[in-house]
């Protein structure tokens, strides 16, 4: 099953709402014990996504795609995903969009791209 590594601009809600409705899902943040430390670069964050098989989930949508590229082209690395939050979906609309994906996804589904969420239409 998919885990999700939320970056530490994303709104705390969104994990604590993940948890309490789908315990069973692995849910983390940056700055959780096991989990890089708040104010981790980007490019330190990739690698340890790669490392413990995490999607990362961010509202970086300015220079995330440049790390991602200089991660995969640069480095010939690879990442199990980034998913970048959509404002305009509610609380309640991501929270149901994440669980769904993280259910019904392959683990490797979304290696090495960034999505977009609404991922489901």
């Amino acid at each position: 099953m998919i885990c999700y590594l939320m970056d530490e601009n994303v709104n705390p809600i969104y994990k604590n709402q993940l948890l309490k409705d789908f315990p069973e899902l692995t849910v983390w943040a940056v700055g959780d014990a096991g989990t890089p430390p708040k104010g981790t670069l980007d490019p330190e964050i990739l690698v340890w996504c790669e490392a413990n098989g995490f999607i990362l989930v961010t509202n970086n949508r300015v220079s995330m795609p440049v790390h991602l590229n200089d991660y995969l082209m640069v480095q010939n690395q690879h990442i199990p995903g980034i998913f970048i939050l959509n404002p305009k979906m509610s609380v309640g609309e991501t929270i149901d969009e994440l669980a769904i994906v993280a259910f019904v996804s392959e683990d490797d589904e979304y290696q090495d791209c960034i999505s977009y969420l609404p991922l489901l239409r």
